[in-house]
């Protein structure tokens, strides 16, 4: 298991082109400093569970699957902002200059971009698993901050996430489904207080 971190995160420093720390303890001092600066990403969970609110709304609201996704994806452009708002009320840090580690936090947060042609592709051929895909993507891509913030609750809370967005999809009738963004809202949100509660 060290080993396996370890080589993961000198591959980390390598494709990012930064100088790893010198020994261990200074490693996990950077690891410590993050999690302090970004109180484990308590922002982005607040934002999260809030936005996948306002999709829980259009799933109910709006008729056609169609639609529906792309009011999906035009909400989604609120994520930033509301984490930009989040980090003011809970004054947290987005940048330490100092700390190599400080980065991987956004690259992770970001990571579930690569995932957007599967999410298109969705779109394109069968709009009715668009929120299913989504909201899959969203648990999955929680599961590598088990690592960085030593919090075995966002590994927990990506495969329920994951798993529980599939059966949802399988077993609920269409006209129901919006309970699977209301499921990943309310999923992200006890997430939030585990984490804030420490």
């Amino acid at each position: 298991m060290q080993v396996s971190s370890i080589y993961y995160t000198n591959l980390y420093f390598l494709i990012t082109n930064i100088t790893p720390p010198i020994n261990d303890k200074s490693y996990r001092e950077l690891k410590l400093e993050v999690q302090e600066a970004s109180k484990k990403e308590l922002i982005f969970l607040c934002a999260g569970s809030l936005l996948w609110l306002f999709i829980t709304f259009i799933w109910y609201f709006t008729n056609s699957p169609y639609h529906k996704s792309i009011y999906t994806f035009m909400i989604a452009g609120l994520m930033l902002p509301l984490a930009f708002l989040g980090s003011k009320i809970f004054n947290t840090q987005w940048k330490l200059p100092s700390n190599h580690l400080q980065p991987l936090g956004l690259w992770l947060n970001f990571a579930q971009l690569a995932y957007f042609p599967i999410l298109i592709f969705i779109f394109l051929i069968s709009p009715e698993y668009f929120l299913m895909v989504y909201s899959i993507i969203t648990g999955a891509h929680l599961f590598p901050y088990a690592w960085l913030y030593d919090e075995i609750a966002y590994a927990i809370i990506a495969i329920l996430i994951s798993v529980g967005s599939l059966f949802l999809k399988l077993y609920l009738p269409f006209e129901i489904i919006w309970i699977i963004a209301l499921f990943t809202s309310i999923s992200l949100l006890l997430l939030f207080f585990k984490i804030r509660k420490g």
